[in-house]
């Protein structure tokens, strides 16, 4: 792999600031984002009230947490423009999500907001291992969904060239890659694994393509999955997080020379940690439910948004500021079988530990009278036959039964059986 150790005189200053002054700069930027949103948003100015809080209760960032949460049910409760807290005439852009399982959740961003977008998204891509003139092939979605145009804008403001090739078209996303030689990829995880498979079909080599680093995110990915990717490419995998409600891409990012979570650009984002449950701050070093609070944002504050996403938040290492690590999975993606509480994290755990299977799989549930089963489909790697992988099918119950504590049943499926995605994967089939 290239060294990409950055220099460390071309960070922005803020990356890193003291301690102190990262909290002086916070409590500056949340005391106007809970006075900006009072006044201008309604439903922040009804809820306050009904908690008993006023802006001017803040004073040091331990009393945020005297503040209200807000929800994804809140937003689409506003739907479309009722978390706006500028006039629709100074919006410059609306994303919305795909409103799969009820209305999109629509987020708005005025000039200034994307402007901020696209400079952390450019301070992520260069955390990241990306330097000016790298040419960079977006193949996240471009449209409502923020990842293309989140890292689109993010690339081109730290001086790369940009290929915006979308998802989908895997065989020419292949040919774009072998013929424009790009240094740096932007995908779901997921989505590089069918492009690791066209290569393969396809009889290209690649780790002998030009791609350098991967910059992956839109859904959670073990680090077992990071060092197939890596080995398969000779190349750096890394991780990105955002979401839409709260910005985009460019939330927090997960530094080349360490690879050791995620630092989140805290300038610009308030994090905590509750218990899902009891709505209780935790710790650092807690595992709990990830809770952002937006501090620059005009056309659309958050304040204290449960994301449902769990990890941990730790102190900072390459910068200053501090870390969140890998995602482990959603509370909203538990999977409760039997009474135990599992996530797909853990069943493609252990299914990349098995040479024989591939990283493409579904975790089908089911239910027998009274009574949940779980099925696990797999598929078995180029050149290897269902008969030889039958000892491995049988190892992977086993482990899933000792590690996860339910049993599964193991269906093996031939490369290329379980339908590709061309952003998030979908693990779960649920049929209970």
């Amino acid at each position: 792999m290239i060294d990409l150790t950055p220099d460390q005189d071309t960070l922005d200053p803020i990356e890193l600031a003291s301690r102190d002054e990262i909290t002086s700069v916070q409590t500056r930027r949340l005391g106007w984002t809970l006075r900006h949103a009072y006044d201008n948003v309604p439903h922040y100015r009804r809820g306050f009230d009904e908690a008993g809080v006023h802006p001017d209760d803040f004073v040091r960032l331990d009393d945020l947490r005297k503040f209200p949460f807000t929800t994804k049910s809140d937003l689409r409760d506003n739907y479309p423009f009722g978390m706006f807290a500028v006039p629709r005439s100074k919006l410059a852009r609306i994303h919305a999500s795909s409103g799969t399982t009820g209305k999109p959740t629509v987020v708005g961003y005025t000039a200034n907001d994307i402007e901020t977008w696209a400079r952390l998204g450019a301070r992520s891509i260069r955390a990241a291992g990306g330097r000016p003139g790298d040419m960079v092939h977006v193949a996240y979605g471009y449209g409502l969904f923020t990842g293309g145009l989140g890292a689109h804008y993010g690339a081109e403001k730290l001086g790369c060239s940009v290929i915006p090739m979308s998802g989908g078209q895997t065989e020419k996303q292949v040919q774009l890659i072998t013929d424009f030689a790009p240094d740096i990829i932007m995908v779901t995880p997921s989505y590089m694994l069918a492009i690791l498979d066209e290569f393969r079909r396809a009889g290209i080599d690649p780790r002998g393509s030009s791609l350098k680093l991967g910059i992956f995110g839109a859904e959670p990915w073990t680090n077992a999955m990071r060092t197939e990717i890596e080995a398969a490419f000779d190349m750096h995998a890394v991780d990105i997080y955002g979401l839409s409600e709260v910005m985009g891409p460019g939330v927090a990012q997960e530094c080349v020379e360490t690879k050791d979570g995620l630092h989140i650009w805290e300038d610009h984002f308030f994090p905590e940690v509750i218990d899902p449950a009891t709505g209780a701050v935790l710790p650092d070093g807690s595992e709990g439910e990830l809770v952002f609070t937006s501090l620059s944002k005009e056309a659309m504050p958050v304040i204290r948004y449960r994301t449902r996403d769990l990890t941990r938040l730790l102190p900072g290492t390459a910068r200053t500021m501090r870390r969140m690590t890998k995602i482990t999975g959603r509370s909203d993606d538990m999977m409760i079988v039997r009474g135990v509480n599992v996530f797909p994290t853990q069943i493609e755990e252990q299914i990349l530990r098995i040479p024989n299977l591939a990283a493409h799989y579904q975790i089908v549930l089911t239910r027998e009278g009274r009574m949940d089963a779980m099925a696990v489909r797999v598929e078995i790697r180029l050149g290897v036959t269902p008969a030889d992988a039958t000892e491995d099918a049988a190892h992977l119950a086993y482990q899933i039964k000792q590690l996860v504590g339910v049993t599964a049943v193991i269906e093996l499926v031939a490369p290329g059986g379980l339908d590709r995605s061309m952003g998030k994967a979908i693990r779960v089939l649920d049929r209970r």
